[in-house]
C-alpha cells in the first residue's frame, strides 16, 4: 500500500474530528465538512478550538498517525502518538557521546556546517532568480560571509526541558524546507506584508487567509 503521508491542518473554531470507518469525518456545527481516509495520513495538526473522538484517536495511534494541538496561533501544546519501541543501546550511546566533548564537538561542527552551508545555497539561488543589481551583490556578500562562517563552530547549552537534540537537527534542513518556501511565497506574492497585523504588544499576526496558503503550499 502506497504511504501518502499527508498532514491534515484543522483551522476552523468549533471543529469536531470523529472515527467513521477507515476515514477522519471532520464536522462543524453538527455537520460533515470534510472525510479523509485515515490511511492517507501522517498526522493530523488542531489549531486552537479543535477536538476529537477517543475512538479516532486510539485508531490514530494504532496506525501511527501522530496528533498534534496548536494554539490558534500556532504554538505548540501537545502531541499524541501511539507505541513507539526504544533501544535503550543506541540511547546510552549517545548519552555517552553527549558527555564526551571531543565527540560533541565533532557532531555540532557538521550539523552547523550543513545549516551553514544549506543557508548559502539558498541565498545564491536567490541571487540567480533575482538577476543583475544591488539585491543580487547583497545577497551574493551575505552568502560570501556564511563561507567564512563555515570555520566557526558554535555549540548549545544544555536546557531543561528544551528538546535540544530535535531542534539542532532541524536547523540543518530548515533552509531547504522553509526558508525557500516562505522566499517563493513572498515572490509569488501568495504573502504579502498586508497579510500581517503589528499588535501592542510587539507582536506580529498572521490573518487567516495567508496562513491558509502557508499550509496548503
Amino acid at each position: 500500500m502506497k504511504t501518502h503521508l499527508n498532514t491534515l491542518f484543522v483551522t476552523t473554531q468549533g471543529a469536531y474530528l470523529r472515527k467513521d470507518g477507515e476515514t477522519v469525518d471532520v464536522r462543524v456545527e453538527k455537520k460533515s465538512r470534510l472525510r479523509v481516509p485515515l490511511h492517507n495520513l501522517d498526522g493530523i495538526v488542531g489549531f486552537g478550538r479543535v477536538s476529537m473522538s477517543p475512538a479516532l484517536m486510539g485508531s490514530c495511534a494504532e496506525a501511527g498517525v501522530t496528533i498534534s494541538f496548536l494554539t490558534l496561533h500556532g504554538c505548540f501544546l501537545a502531541s499524541v502518538s501511539g507505541f513507539t519501541p526504544g533501544n535503550v543501546l543506541l540511547r546510552r550511546q549517545q548519552y555517552r557521546t553527549s558527555d564526551d566533548p571531543a565527540k560533541a564537538v565533532e557532531v555540532a561542527k557538521a550539523i552547523v556546517a550543513g545549516k551553514l552551508g544549506n543557508c548559502r545555497t539558498v541565498l545564491r539561488r536567490a541571487a540567480r532568480d533575482t538577476g543583475a543589481g544591488e539585491r543580487q551583490d547583497a545577497l551574493n556578500k551575505a552568502a560570501d560571509k556564511l563561507t567564512a562562517s563555515l570555520e566557526e563552530a558554535l555549540l548549545s547549552r544544555d536546557r531543561p526541558g528544551r528538546p535540544g537534540m530535535a531542534l539542532d537537527l532541524m536547523e540543518e534542513f530548515r533552509p531547504f524546507l522553509a526558508d525557500r518556501l516562505v522566499l517563493s511565497l513572498i515572490n509569488r506574492q501568495q504573502i504579502k506584508a498586508g497579510d500581517f497585523t503589528i499588535r501592542e504588544s510587539g507582536a506580529v499576526q498572521m490573518n487567516d487567509s495567508s496562513r491558509k496558503a502557508m499550509l496548503v503550499a
